[in-house]
Parts: structure tokens; C-alpha cells; sequence
């Protein structure tokens, strides 16, 4: 049985350090103006930056979504999901086509 060694990460390295070793690397960044000795971000970690900033969550549908509490019975629910599953739709998908369907009547 082989046993393999965790790589170590950034911050697993500086706790590792000694006490006196930390306080050197961390004394960089108690210069004022540190920010200005920084250049520019390598490509790697500016994808990295750029998918960060993106909002997380679903994507925005026409004006958005708000969600609601609906009470259905058990066995119409089940086969709702099932129909939803079976057309690969989502059960919202399938609740908002009802309500246009309902309402273009």
C-alpha cells in the first residue's frame, strides 16, 4: 500500500515556518504603499480574479425570479416531477408553463 503526500498548500508553508521566518514575510507588508510594488496579475490568476468577481447564483431570466410557496397535493406533485424529469424541464419550468397555459385560456 503506497502512501502519498499531500502537496502543501500557501498557507499550510507559512505555518510551517518558524516564528522569526513569519515575521520576516510578514513584515513586506507592514511598508506603507506595499500595493505599488505589485505587477501585473499572470494570465493564470487573472482568470482565477475574473471568474471571483462574476455573480454566483442562476442566470436572470427576463425581470428575474421571485420565489413562492405553493402548496400542492402529494400525488400531483409526484407526477408533475415525473412529467418535469421525463421532458428534462425543471418543476418551476413546468408550474410557469401551467400558469401561461391556464391564463392564455
Amino acid at each position: 500500500m503506497s502512501t502519498k503526500t499531500k502537496k502543501k498548500n500557501a498557507v499550510d508553508k507559512f505555518l510551517s515556518l518558524s516564528d522569526a521566518e513569519k515575521d520576516r514575510v510578514a513584515g513586506e507588508f507592514d511598508k506603507e504603499f506595499v500595493g505599488k510594488t505589485f505587477g501585473p496579475l499572470p494570465d493564470r490568476e487573472r482568470k482565477l480574479w475574473r471568474k471571483a468577481k462574476r455573480k454566483r447564483g442562476r442566470p436572470r431570466i427576463g425581470r428575474g425570479a421571485d420565489g413562492v410557496l405553493i402548496s400542492l397535493e402529494r400525488t400531483l406533485l409526484k407526477r408533475a416531477d415525473a412529467y418535469a424529469k421525463s421532458h428534462g424541464i425543471s418543476r418551476s419550468k413546468l408550474v410557469a408553463k401551467g400558469l401561461e397555459l391556464a391564463m392564455s385560456a
